[in-house]
């Protein structure tokens, strides 16, 4: 034990001395934590930019641009009475929507002749356009309903009996799990895990690619022959270090105001195995890849689509099926989806069995594939200690 915890202390040494491995290791997380927080931090999308285009110019017309005025989701960037030029004016204005009131439009509605409003919708950002569709068909409809209800009144109805006629029904929305809306209860989360995911991929890339590349490997060789021990000293560092930044990253958590129940035994287990499955699968391509450019490289292949492929923004059922599977065994996919049951659904561990079942084939996988192919090394090594280990440099 006491040789042991020699050589955790030189990998501790190896591991400070190296600031690429620091950076992403320790600055990456804090870093883009704080960025993707304060850029979602306000949660909603406000003040989208329209244009109004009165070709009525009338008291109903300036009724409809009075309450669209008072919508927080919506800007009046414009209002005009003709159209004018406004595809040229796109690229620098990017309004996200065009509302047309025709000629007529006021008397057309005394007239019963049902005129058309016209909305053009920007498609270029469809979160923008999703929004501004919704805030628009709000006002408009509320507009409607005012409108119709006050005609009915005018005929002689009680507006009790108006407001009856024309609903023959009515909506009750109750919304559930981040009623708000808020967009940064929705996106921070896994963004957050993602960055967790992908720096211990990079961090434990460079583990084994770098002792083969400084002939290091050679020394620990020497000091013992079995692939198990130099294992447990390339991962002690680490399974102390991760966990310091899994509770740094949580805070970011209360820090943003998300309501999320992430402090429980259940949580706990799947940070656990989503940490394992992360380093076993960096120290395989460490070992199988003996350069740490190309190791890094390959498991950003990895890390960089994780994310979109894990099914937390758009849904894995709309994936081709040959996608889907490969996605189901990312940890991160698995990650994510029991994130839910436990953060906004209140899951136990029951909930999230299927999800730490495939968590527990790839650490099983892995760590024995990583077992046999460093003792494989190891041997190799120990039967020709003059066989170059690291690829050689381009």
């Amino acid at each position: 034990m006491k040789d042991f915890f020699r050589l955790v202390k030189v990998e501790f040494k190896r591991i400070f001395s190296n600031n690429v491995l620091l950076a992403i290791f320790i600055g990456a997380p804090i870093f883009y934590g704080l960025i993707f927080g304060y850029v979602y931090q306000q949660g909603n999308v406000v003040n989208l930019p329209i244009v109004i285009v009165d070709q009525d110019n009338s008291p109903t017309s300036d009724k409809i641009i009075d309450a669209f005025s008072d919508n927080e989701v919506l800007l009046i960037s414009d209002v005009r009475y003709t159209p004018g030029n406004i595809l040229a004016e796109m690229p620098k204005k990017q309004y996200v929507a065009v509302i047309t009131l025709p000629t007529n439009f006021e008397a057309d509605i005394l007239q019963k002749r049902h005129p058309e409003i016209r909305v053009d919708l920007n498609m270029a950002n469809i979160v923008n356009a999703n929004t501004a569709s919704k805030s628009i068909q709000s006002v408009l409809m509320t507009l409607n309903a005012g409108i119709e209800i006050e005609g009915l009144k005018k005929t002689g109805l009680h507006p009790t009996q108006a407001a009856a006629a024309y609903e023959s029904f009515k909506i009750n929305f109750n919304k559930l799990y981040n009623s708000t809306g808020n967009y940064v209860t929705f996106m921070l989360p896994g963004m957050l895990a993602a960055i967790m995911q992908q720096i211990i991929f990079l961090a434990m890339a460079l583990v084994f690619a770098r002792d083969f590349e400084d002939g290091y490997f050679g020394k620990l060789v020497k000091e013992s022959r079995f692939s198990l021990y130099h294992i447990a000293v390339k991962s002690t560092p680490f399974l102390l270090m991760i966990p310091i930044m899994w509770v740094i990253v949580s805070l970011f958590i209360p820090y943003f105001q998300i309501e999320a129940a992430i402090f429980n035994f259940p949580m706990l287990i799947l940070v656990t195995l989503l940490t394992l499955a992360s380093m076993f699968i960096g120290m395989l391509f460490s070992i199988a890849i003996p350069s740490q450019l190309k190791a890094t490289e390959l498991l950003m292949v990895i890390s960089t689509p994780a994310f979109v492929l894990s099914g937390f923004t758009w849904p894995t059922l709309a994936f081709p099926d040959a996608i889907s599977n490969v996605a189901q065994f990312i940890p991160l996919t698995q990650f994510l989806s029991a994130f839910r049951k436990i953060a906004f659904y209140g899951g136990d561990v029951a909930s999230i069995a299927p999800e730490i079942k495939i968590l527990l084939t790839i650490v099983f996988v892995t760590f024995i594939a990583m077992v046999l192919l460093l003792q494989f090394k190891i041997y190799r090594y120990r039967k020709n200690p003059k066989e170059p280990l690291a690829l050689p440099k381009d």
